[in-house]
């Protein structure tokens, strides 16, 4: 088997450089070796596709390339066993189902007041003229979301409780120290002093609290309820069984840590780039203002330059690097080589949206290149693809949409430096490294005029 070319750098090395600069690393290797990129794991082939035809082949045939949960099971630590990631095959397809009801676009359109009233409410907290930084606000109010819309819970000390695990959990071991010490001693516990053992604890915390309400809702039976959690306790799997309290518990963590994590990220970057670029904001709030005072959720969700502005952020700096990996089970050609089985396949997403082919000029954030043309889903794929395409995909850009949609029309919001944001990688996505810092300098109204907010007004 002749394999595409690749770095021959041990993959420890690979791991410190990719962390380093992990969009730098990624440009020198596509730069190097093209589209299609050899790493070895061990003794493993890993192959890195960012060839929209190549990538096609990968998604569409499952015949001699599967979509296996094993290969997902270093994520089971922050989503349980029996997530959704981890699943295959029919059970697999049948808990992608039962998820997926709760994202239906009844359900969407119920929750999309709630996210603006919700992001007034946290926004309008910050002091006109102090600096704050956004991430973990806009963190705060996609949490609050996802907890809302996956759980049923709105305000209250079992909603904190569960934001405040799932935030600390995504904290712990992110610190240059805590990595530092992780290669060295590797993933292992140490009781609650060191950084993996105290991770273990938090999340034996968060674990037991959600299998605790799950057992307090199954004993409730209100059918009422419409959340993704009712949804679960009430349904029959592949054998028409009901799910049991592990597996419902298992099946909410990967929806809240898209919608907090993944979500948050991306309007982060979103608010990043509007407000470095003048004329993208202008063009906004011209589009924004013309749907008039407290418009339609499904109004917003619908405008055009909006929806190229959010494509542009998760094209330029997508929140999933890379797709979930494949494993080849019988030999098969891709782009002209032939792999056996065994070799891991991956779609790079970040290589694939800076192809010069498909987005002229890369690393300049122009959304209009999403109104000019429409891309396929293997040259445009934030999401991921295939059977493993994210299931929240369209309820992620809805949240986005409205948040961003929400915090433009009535704020005056500034960067505090214009010098260029540089992306983080955390263990799975790229954050920004300072968080995004801006200052609030007044309410906005239509007319482009600014009012004052009251200095510490609530």
């Amino acid at each position: 088997m002749k394999l595409p070319p690749g770095p021959k750098t041990p993959s420890w090395l690979i791991g410190l450089q990719f962390e380093g600069d992990p969009f730098g690393y990624m440009d020198n290797i596509s730069q190097r070796y093209g589209d299609i990129v050899t790493l070895m794991v061990g003794s493993t082939p890993t192959i890195y596709v960012s060839n929209p035809l190549g990538i096609k082949e990968i998604f569409t045939n499952t015949k001699e390339i599967a979509a296996r949960g094993e290969l997902n099971l270093g994520f089971a630590l922050m989503t349980g066993n029996q997530g959704v990631l981890q699943l295959d095959g029919l059970t697999h397809k049948n808990r992608r189902k039962l998820l997926m009801q709760t994202f239906h676009g009844a359900r969407m359109q119920a929750c999309g007041r709630r996210i603006c009233e919700l992001t007034e409410q946290i926004i309008s907290k910050q002091i006109l003229g102090k600096p704050f930084v956004a991430y973990p606000i806009i963190e705060d109010i996609t949490l609050r979301v996802g907890i809302k819309v996956v759980m049923g819970l709105t305000e209250g000390k079992l909603s904190e409780k569960i934001k405040h695990l799932f935030t600390s959990i995504l904290k712990q071991g992110q610190s240059p120290i805590d990595k530092i010490l992780s290669n060295i001693l590797g993933e292992k516990d140490l009781g609650r002093w060191s950084s993996y053992g105290y991770r273990l604890y938090l999340r034996q915390e968060l674990f037991q609290l959600l299998l605790t309400e799950v057992e307090e809702r199954r004993q409730q039976a209100d059918f009422s309820r419409a959340d993704m959690l009712n949804d679960l306790i009430f349904a029959k799997d592949e054998t028409g069984q009901l799910l049991s309290n592990e597996e419902v518990r298992d099946l909410l963590l990967s929806p809240i840590y898209a919608a907090g994590d993944a979500s948050g990220t991306a309007i982060t970057w979103a608010l990043y780039w509007i407000h470095r670029l003048p004329a993208v904001r202008l063009r906004l709030l011209s589009e924004l203002d013309s749907l008039g005072d407290n418009p339609d959720p499904m109004s917003i969700f619908a405008l055009p330059y909006l929806n190229a502005v959010c494509n542009e952020v998760l094209r330029i700096y997508p929140t999933q690097l890379f797709a979930f990996p494949r494993l080849v089970e019988s030999t098969v050609e891709v782009m002209d080589y032939e792999f056996n089985p065994g070799t891991i396949l991956i779609a790079n997403i970040y290589s694939t949206h800076q192809r010069e082919d498909l987005y002229p000029q890369p690393k300049e954030f122009q959304p209009e290149r999403f109104l000019e043309k429409q891309f396929s889903s293997y040259e445009f794929l934030p999401f991921g693809g295939g059977s493993r395409v994210c299931i929240g995909a369209t309820f992620a850009l809805f949240e986005m949409k409205l948040i961003l949609a929400t915090i433009l029309s009535r704020y005056e919001l500034e960067l505090v430096s214009q010098r260029p944001e540089r992306p983080k990688f955390g263990g799975l996505i790229c954050y920004p490294a300072s968080g995004v810092k801006m200052v609030v300098r007044g309410l906005r109204q239509h007319q482009g005029q600014s009012q004052p907010l009251v200095v510490g007004s609530v």
